[in-house]
């Protein structure tokens, strides 16, 4: 088997549930699951940060956390639906202006994208204060070779939606983006794939950071690049690895799923 073929095998569109409702559940479970790891890892930073995953019934619609609720808190219950003006159309918390901005522009954007994540990491907004790309200098980073772009525009807090439609389109086809003096953003096909890009790509600045400390670090050649960004850039693994991950919060924090 070529690499190639074992590209395709490993990257298959994820499952869909069987009704709608059942998929609907299947995401919020998903996206409330994303919001506990999001907290392990310290991708809180007060009340910044959100991922959405788009409505499997109303495509122009997505999830999102409420605003002012800690991620480490967050349960199926307290998602909220966005529609398409930004206003809250189920749940009875209040909203993130600023997540709506972001992410309806790229949700609108990118048909092919069913969840989008963004957060105030610190290795994140650290590289991001660098404004360039990541080099590909370790096989894990090289899951974003040639799969992400720099948004080299700082205009203060995302409040209208000029600014989340330059940052879609500078985000193109692109799997990420670095958000210069702002964070990450990451998306997928599915909740997993996003958060799972957003783990990876966080832990990717750390390493440059570590590894641009410490010298000169090696850059890989566009053939070993190329082919590690085939191996580890790879969707169905990502869902697997959230997946490993997401085993880990629902045994020891099912209150997560509380509807």
């Amino acid at each position: 088997m070529t690499t190639s073929d074992m590209q395709l095998d490993l990257d298959e569109l994820p499952a869909a549930a069987a009704t709608v409702e059942a998929e609907r559940l299947a995401r919020k479970r998903d996206l409330a699951v994303a919001f506990r790891l999001f907290a392990r890892y310290g991708f809180d930073e007060g009340v910044a940060g959100h991922i959405t995953v788009r409505d499997p019934e109303f495509p122009h619609r997505f999830w999102v956390n409420p605003y002012a609720v800690h991620f480490s808190r967050i349960t199926v219950g307290d998602l909220l639906l966005i529609d398409e003006d930004g206003r809250v159309a189920e749940g009875s918390r209040r909203t993130n202006k600023a997540a709506f901005w972001i992410h309806s522009s790229v949700h609108n954007a990118r048909p092919d994208v069913v969840a989008v994540a963004h957060a105030h990491s610190i290795h994140g907004r650290a590289f991001a204060a660098l404004g360039r790309t990541l080099d590909p200098i370790i096989q894990e980073s090289c899951a974003f070779y040639g799969d992400h772009v720099l948004f080299d525009e700082y205009k203060g807090l995302v409040l209208e939606k000029t600014e989340g439609a330059r940052i879609a389109a500078r985000l193109g086809r692109q799997r990420a983006a670095i958000l210069r003096h702002h964070g990450l953003l990451t998306v997928g096909r599915s909740v997993a794939e996003a958060a799972w890009w957003f783990i990876t790509m966080d832990r990717a600045c750390q390493m440059q950071l570590l590894a641009d400390a410490a010298g000169t670090p090696r850059v890989m050649t566009d053939s070993e690049a190329t082919l590690a960004h085939r191996q580890f850039g790879n969707a169905t693994m990502a869902r697997h690895s959230f997946q490993i991950l997401a085993d880990l919060v629902l045994a020891t924090e099912p209150d997560v799923l509380d509807q």
